[in-house]
C-alpha cells in the first residue's frame, strides 16, 4: 500500500481502499487477519486515529470485523461486496460519462464497441 500524502485524497481513505485493494487482489483473503492500527500507524508514520479512521470506513461497511483481543480480519463476503461496490463506482465516474460524451459525438452503439476493442488490444 502506497501513501501519497500530496495526494487530495485524504489518508484514512487511502489507507481504506490500499486494503481494499489488498482484498480484491488477494493479498488479504475472507477471514484473514489484516495489520493492525499500530502496524499501520508505525509503517507509514501517521497519526493511530488516521488509521483507525481508514479501518473504521471498512468496518462500517462489513469488510472488516474485530475479534477483540486479537484483532481485525476480513469478514466472509468481503471481496463479493467490494467488487460489487467498485463495479457501481466504476459505472458512476467512467461508464456514464463516456456514454455522454459517446452520444455528443455521435458516436454509435458499433463504433463505441470497436473502440473497446481496438483498446484491449494495446
Amino acid at each position: 500500500m502506497n501513501l501519497d500524502f500530496n495526494s487530495e485524497k485524504p489518508i484514512f481513505v487511502q489507507i481504506a481502499d490500499g486494503l481494499e485493494d489488498a482484498i480484491l487482489t488477494g493479498a488479504f483473503e475472507e477471514g484473514s487477519q489484516i495489520p493492525s492500527i499500530t502496524e499501520i500507524s508505525v509503517t507509514y508514520k501517521i497519526n493511530p486515529a488516521t488509521a483507525l479512521k481508514g479501518i473504521n470506513i471498512l468496518t462500517d461497511g462489513g469488510i472488516v470485523y474485530k475479534k477483540r483481543g486479537v484483532g481485525m480480519f476480513v469478514a466472509e463476503g468481503a471481496k463479493e461486496k467490494l467488487m460489487e461496490k467498485r463495479r457501481n463506482v466504476f459505472y458512476e465516474n467512467y461508464v456514464k460519462e463516456l456514454l455522454a460524451e459517446a452520444k455528443r459525438l455521435g458516436v454509435t452503439k458499433k463504433e463505441l464497441i470497436m473502440m473497446l476493442e481496438k483498446g484491449e488490444s494495446l
